[in-house]
């Protein structure tokens, strides 16, 4: 079966193939924001977080993301030379919802997303049944395993997950028949 792997702190992860449960939740998260009146709402894309200097710190495909804009001429460069990856700086929102490998969404792709700069990592948590909001990311000395996200607002699955102005209270009840 073809694979998308993806890429974070050095390691190759293959993630698992998405059940039904996943997928469904994902979608209807996604759904969330659109009928929210977020447009740049999407599924699919796979986003290269680079440092300074322009070296690869990660290669993702998040389950869910909003961006911050439409992609540009200069963003279709960027990805048509970086193998259909593109700059992570599109995205606003990110989230993921875990699968078996539940590890790397709540360890190497938090710390990844941090790095990156990006505002706000929605993670649904299957393993734990809790559903989480981080907010502002810190990358400390430089070093990218070190990021973090100070702040991270967390609920059972079922509860509504509170987001960040401008974006929606999220209703999280779907991961409940899982």
């Amino acid at each position: 079966m073809p694979i998308r792997p993806e890429y974070v702190e050095g390691t190759v992860i293959a993630p698992p193939r998405p059940d039904e449960h996943h997928n469904d939740g994902a979608l209807e998260l996604a759904f969330q924001f659109r009928t929210a009146g977020f447009r740049l709402v999407g599924m699919g894309n796979g986003y290269r977080a680079a440092d300074k200097d322009g070296h690869t710190l990660g290669l993702l495909i998040p389950d869910f993301y909003v961006r911050r804009r439409k992609a540009s001429e200069l963003d279709e460069k960027y990805r048509r030379a970086n193998k259909s990856w593109y700059p992570a700086d599109m995205i606003a929102l990110v989230g993921e919802i875990t699968s078996s490998n539940h590890w790397a969404d709540t360890g190497p792709k938090l710390r990844a997303y941090a790095a990156a700069g990006v505002p706000v990592y929605v993670l649904v948590d299957r393993h734990s049944r809790t559903a989480h909001c981080y907010t502002n990311p810190v990358l400390p000395d430089e070093d990218p395993t070190e990021a973090y996200y100070t702040d991270d607002t967390k609920v059972a699955l079922g509860e509504p997950l509170p987001l960040p102005a401008p974006y929606p209270v999220l209703d999280t009840a779907p991961f409940l028949t899982d």
